[in-house]
C-alpha cells in the first residue's frame, strides 16, 4: 500500500512540474522539447523555471549535507581570499572611525551599476550552490540573495572605516537592488528576459600604469549591459522571425574620470548572444550557460552617445 501511495505521489508531482514549466515556457516564448531537463535542481536564479514549492517530492526532499558543506567551504574560502585581497588593496594601514560618505557621482554612476551587477552575480552563485544540495528553489532563492547582500554589506562596513572613503548609502542601495532583482526573477519569471551583463578591456590609463588602483576600480575599462531576450518580448508575429540565440543589449561606460564627479558617460547598443540557446542540457550545463549570460561577448554595436560610432566587435 505504501509503495502504491508513493507511485501516486510521484505521478502527481511530475504532472504538476510539467504543467508549471510548460506554462512558464509558453508565457516566455520558449518551447520545451524532449531533451530539456525540466526537473533539474541546480538551476541558477535567472534561468530557473518556476516550480511549486508546496509539492512534496519524495525522491528529492532530503538535503545533501556533503554538497552543502562543500558549497559552504568554497564560499567561506572565497570570502576569505576576497577579504585578504581587499584588505591589502584598500584597508591595510588605513583605518579611521566608522563614518558615512555619499559618493553618488564620483565615477559618473558606473560604480553603482557595478554594485548592482555584483549583487546579481553573487545571488546567482549562492542560489545555484544551495540548489545543488537539494535546497528547495524558493528557499535557495531567498537565502542566495540574502547571503549575497550580507557579503556586500560586510564590504561596505569595512569601507566605512576607510579614511579616504566611508560607508556609501548609494553602494548599499545598489547592492540591495542587484540581489533583489535576482530574487524577483524567481517570483516574476518575466524578469528573466532582462539579463545584467559585463565586459572589460583595460583602459589606456591602466595599461600605461597611470591608474593607481586595480582592475576592480578601472571604471574606464568597464561596461555594464542589460540584455533583452527579444524572442520572448516582441509581439508573436514578429518574434516568430527573430533568432532565438540573438539578444539586444544596452550598455554604459565612462571616460575621462577625475574622481570628483567629472567625466563623460557613454551609451551603447549592441547585438548579444543568448547562451541558453546552446543545445546542452542538464543541471550542470544549465549553470554554465546561465553563468555565461552574465558576460557580454564581442559583437557588432554602436556608441550612441556622446559621439556616434560603429564597432565591428564592441566589448
Amino acid at each position: 500500500m505504501k509503495k502504491f501511495i508513493l507511485i501516486i505521489l510521484l505521478f502527481l508531482n511530475q504532472i504538476n512540474f510539467a504543467q508549471i514549466d510548460t506554462t512558464f515556457l509558453k508565457s516566455s516564448g520558449i518551447e520545451l522539447n524532449s531533451q530539456t531537463d525540466s526537473s533539474t535542481f541546480a538551476l541558477p536564479l535567472s534561468l530557473r523555471f518556476q516550480k511549486s514549492t508546496s509539492v512534496f517530492d519524495p525522491l528529492n526532499s532530503e538535503i545533501d549535507y556533503k554538497i552543502l558543506a562543500g558549497v559552504g567551504t568554497i564560499s567561506l574560502g572565497t570570502g576569505i581570499l576576497v577579504h585578504i585581497y581587499q584588505r591589502n588593496a584598500w584597508w591595510k594601514d588605513q583605518r579611521s572611525t566608522f563614518h558615512f560618505q555619499n559618493d553618488w557621482n564620483y565615477a559618473r554612476w558606473i560604480d553603482k551599476v557595478g554594485h548592482f551587477y555584483g549583487g546579481a552575480v553573487l545571488a546567482h552563485l549562492f542560489s545555484a550552490g544551495l540548489e545543488s544540495a537539494n535546497i528547495q528553489s524558493e528557499t535557495a532563492a531567498i537565502w542566495g540573495s540574502s547571503l549575497a547582500m550580507a557579503f556586500q554589506l560586510y564590504v561596505e562596513i569595512e569601507d566605512g572605516f576607510g579614511p579616504n572613503w566611508g560607508f556609501s548609502p548609494g553602494d548599499a542601495a545598489a547592492n540591495l537592488l542587484g540581489t533583489g532583482f535576482m530574487l524577483g526573477q524567481y517570483y516574476f519569471p518575466y524578469l528573466k528576459n532582462f539579463q545584467p551583463r559585463f565586459s572589460y578591456y583595460p583602459s589606456k590609463k591602466f595599461k600605461d600604469g597611470l591608474h593607481k588602483g586595480n582592475s576592480i576600480d578601472d571604471y574606464e575599462g568597464q561596461k555594464y549591459w542589460i540584455s533583452l531576450r527579444l524572442k520572448n518580448i516582441l509581439p508573436e508575429d514578429v518574434s516568430d522571425y527573430w533568432p532565438e540565440f540573438l539578444n539586444i543589449s544596452f550598455g554604459m561606460g565612462v571616460k575621462n574620470l577625475d574622481g570628483l564627479g567629472g567625466g563623460t558617460n557613454e551609451f551603447y547598443i549592441a547585438l548579444d548572444l543568448d547562451a541558453e540557446s546552446l543545445p546542452l542540457y542538464g543541471s550542470g550545463w544549465q549553470f554554465v550557460k546561465n553563468s555565461l549570460n552574465f558576460i557580454h561577448f564581442p559583437m557588432p554595436g554602436l556608441r550612441i552617445s556622446p559621439k556616434g560610432a560603429f564597432f565591428l566587435f564592441l566589448f
